[in-house]
């Protein structure tokens, strides 16, 4: 009866509020949750109904041949940044044509899920050329780490582009012995700060970093431009705690995005066996890996405790069990896709498809999975200038596409 009563809401409430939606049905997901004991945490939270947009899209080739292309940022002109995971940054042009290599990147140590990852464009790029772009670094044998350099964009005549008076902003502390979960999206907040996120390294002696304050592992972090730390920031001055800390307890933030209504981040994470999540992280707080998280661990068996809920940790405004394997991710705020307006896009690696989230407010109540035909691991989701919507494909044959309004 809960469930009837449920779907019958939210069907009223996107009747009234939204574009025309398709009627609200069973969830998307069908097969059984990892998690076979555990209850969400409140109704909704996990396996809303599917709310189809009736949205009729193509999808265009915008550039070929990337090796595992990870972000995508646009630049004043319309062109495209696009870093490739094994250490090289493309600039696309109007015609799909890809540039020579970025020349200038400091080392990156692209090994395991570690390369080149996020990209960011200084909002003033027009007056002093600034990107930013983070990656893995290996500062000693067998240790890596999760670090964020910028540099001037200049291109010359030729087209040859590279980046010049290169900083190394942040270094994500301690180092450790890993090649796995280094996070890395870049997200430039309306105040001009920037957040980094930062993975907990997978291996355990991160994982349990994830609760410590005097570790940037399992972090989200905000920090000025120029790598300063922020005197707002939420530990500064605080014994035991780095004052870059924004939020602490997460696994691995692949996806980052501001919600054009009110600015505010939100971001996925991967989880183990389930428990990909959505957050809305604030300022502060603890969003509880591994003590709390929904699934299970690889080989089987709790995580932890097996605990999904504790007092003093924040749970996820969304999550997904079994994972989609979240990254990248977009509002819909354009006006190409009417009907896709006010709508949350994320990526899908093991999912193979973009998921559009229907929001009301700061709650999920429709899933829908689009591109599925595609077939392939999205790893990067972004809406452009023109409206359209962009996806890095996660193959040694990455692309990238664009959604259009079907002809």
């Amino acid at each position: 009866m809960r469930s009837l009563l449920f779907t019958a809401a939210v069907a009223a409430l996107i009747s009234a509020c939204g574009p025309t939606l398709a009627a609200p049905g069973a969830p998307v997901e069908t097969r059984p949750a990892n998690g076979k004991d555990q209850v969400p945490a409140f109704a909704g939270q996990t396996r809303a109904p599917e709310v189809k947009a009736g949205v009729e899209y193509e999808v265009k080739t915008v550039a070929e041949g990337l090796a595992n292309p990870w972000g995508i940022a646009f630049l004043p002109d319309g062109k495209i940044l696009v870093s490739e995971k094994p250490g090289r940054l493309r600039i696309v042009g109007a015609d799909g044509a890809l540039s020579e290599p970025v020349a200038g990147l400091p080392a990156i140590y692209a090994k395991g899920q570690g390369g080149l990852l996020g990209l960011a464009v200084d909002p003033a790029f027009a007056k002093n050329g600034l990107i930013y772009w983070s990656y893995a670094e290996s500062p000693a044998e067998k240790m890596t780490n999760t670090a964020v350099a910028r540099g001037k964009l200049v291109v010359a005549s030729d087209g040859q582009a590279k980046v010049e008076n290169v900083q190394v902003i942040y270094h994500q502390a301690p180092s450790l012995q890993s090649v796995q979960h280094y996070g890395g999206r870049l997200v430039f907040a309306p105040d001009g700060k920037l957040f980094v996120t930062l993975g907990d390294r997978s291996v355990l002696p991160g994982r349990v970093q994830s609760q410590q304050m005097d570790s940037a592992i399992g972090k989200l972090v905000r920090i000025n431009a120029d790598g300063s730390i922020p005197k707002d920031n939420p530990f500064v001055g605080k014994a035991g705690a780095r004052p870059e800390i924004w939020s602490i307890g997460h696994r691995n933030v692949q996806g980052a995005a501001l919600n054009p209504a009110t600015g505010k981040l939100w971001t996925t994470e991967h989880g183990a066996r389930g428990g990909d999540e959505l957050n809305i992280p604030a300022a502060g707080k603890d969003y509880g890996w591994p003590t709390i998280t929904y699934g299970i661990e690889y080989q089987g068996g709790p995580i932890g405790a097996g605990l999904t809920a504790k007092e003093g940790m924040e749970q996820p405004i969304y999550y997904w069990d079994p994972v989609i394997a979240a990254s990248g991710l977009a509002f819909y705020d354009a006006a190409l896709f009417p009907k896709w307006k006010g709508s949350l896009f994320v990526g899908g690696l093991a999912g193979k498809s973009v998921t559009r989230l229907t929001l009301d407010g700061e709650k999920v109540v429709g899933e829908e999975r689009i591109a599925t035909e595609l077939n392939e691991r999205i790893r990067d989701v972004v809406v452009g200038p023109d409206g359209a919507l962009y996806l890095a494909t996660d193959s040694a044959e990455g692309r990238i596409l664009k959604l259009v309004p079907k002809s």
